[in-house]
C-alpha cells in the first residue's frame, strides 16, 4: 500500500442502544480507491459521516494526512481538502449547475462569496474560481445545462452536479455515498466512468460506498466489507469475493441479483 493518506483506528460509534459502528479500523493509501460495502444498517454511512466530521464516535480516532480530525467541525474537515457527496442529492434546486459548482468553491474563496456575491465575477478570484468550475463542467460534460437549473436536470444529471460541486473543493480525499442509487444502466455506466477518471487523471484518493457489485468490482482497487458496523473483510477484489463470510452475508444475495446481466465494458 502507498503511505496512508486516511487512517481509522478502532471507531466506536452509538445512538443509544444501537452500535453503529463497532471496532472499525481501516487505512486507505495515497491515491487508493476503496469500495465499503454491506448490507443495509451495516454502518457504511456512519463511516463517512464519522470522517467527514458529521458524527462524533464515542471511541477512536480518524487520521487524515497524519493530523487527527476525529472531533473537527465538517467545515474545517472540509477545508483541509477532504470533499463529500451524498446518497440523497443536496443541491439548490432552484439554481444553475453554474451556481451550484460555484458554491462548492466556498472552501477556497478569500471572500464572503455568500455576502458579497459573485454574479458578474466582479475581481480576479472570482474569475479564477469561475474558471476551474468550468473546467469541471468540461470534465463531468455537462456543458450543454450549465446554464440549467437544477429542478429542470435528469435524476442522473443531478447526481453528476453533486460529484462535480465535491471536485469543485479540489479535495484531496473524495468520500462517494451511493453515487449510481436510482439510476438506469446508462447512468450508471457514466458516473463509473467518470468516478474512474477522477482516480486515474486526478489521482484523488476515494472512499466509495456502493451498492452495485458491478461497479465495485470494476473500479475499485481494494473492498473493505462492513456488517452490523463491524468489519469482516478487508482485501483486493477477487479475494474479498471469494470470502465465505462475505458471501455468506452481503455477496450471495447481490450476485443472485446480478446473474443474466451484460457484463460492464
Amino acid at each position: 500500500m502507498k503511505k496512508p493518506h486516511l487512517q481509522i483506528e478502532n471507531l466506536h460509534l452509538h445512538f443509544g442502544g444501537i452500535e453503529a459502528l463497532r471496532e472499525v479500523s481501516l487505512t486507505v493509501g495515497e491515491g487508493e480507491l476503496l469500495a465499503v460495502i454491506g448490507p443495509n444498517g451495516a454502518g457504511k454511512t456512519s463511516l463517512l459521516n464519522c470522517i467527514n466530521g458529521v458524527y462524533r464516535p464515542q471511541e477512536g480516532k480518524v487520521f487524515f494526512e497524519k493530523n487527527e480530525i476525529t472531533h473537527q467541525k465538517p467545515d474545517h474537515i472540509a477545508r483541509m481538502g477532504i470533499g463529500r457527496t451524498f446518497q440523497n442529492v443536496e443541491l439548490f434546486r432552484n439554481m444553475t449547475v453554474l451556481d451550484n459548482l460555484l458554491l462548492g468553491r466556498h472552501v477556497r474563496f478569500r471572500s464572503d462569496i455568500l455576502r458579497d456575491g459573485f454574479l458578474g465575477y466582479r475581481n480576479r478570484e472570482e474569475l479564477d474560481h469561475r474558471r476551474k468550475v468550468e473546467e469541471i463542467i468540461d470534465f463531468l460534460e455537462m456543458e450543454q445545462w450549465r446554464k440549467t437549473l437544477v429542478r429542470n436536470l435528469p435524476y442522473g444529471v443531478q447526481k453528476r452536479v453533486e460529484l462535480g460541486r465535491a471536485l469543485a473543493q479540489e479535495p484531496r480525499l473524495l468520500l462517494v455515498d451511493e453515487p449510481t442509487s436510482g439510476m438506469n444502466q446508462e447512468e450508471t455506466e457514466d458516473i463509473a466512468r467518470f468516478i474512474l477518471d477522477i482516480h486515474e487523471e486526478v489521482g484523488t484518493t476515494i472512499v466509495l460506498i456502493e451498492h452495485d457489485m458491478g461497479v465495485v468490482m470494476d473500479i475499485s482497487d481494494r473492498i473493505c466489507v462492513l456488517n452490523f458496523g463491524k468489519k469482516i473483510a478487508d482485501g483486493p477484489p477477487p479475494e474479498v469475493q471469494g470470502d465465505p463470510e462475505v458471501v455468506k452475508a452481503y455477496l450471495g444475495e447481490e450476485m443472485q441479483k446480478t446473474e443474466g446481466q451484460e457484463p460492464r465494458r
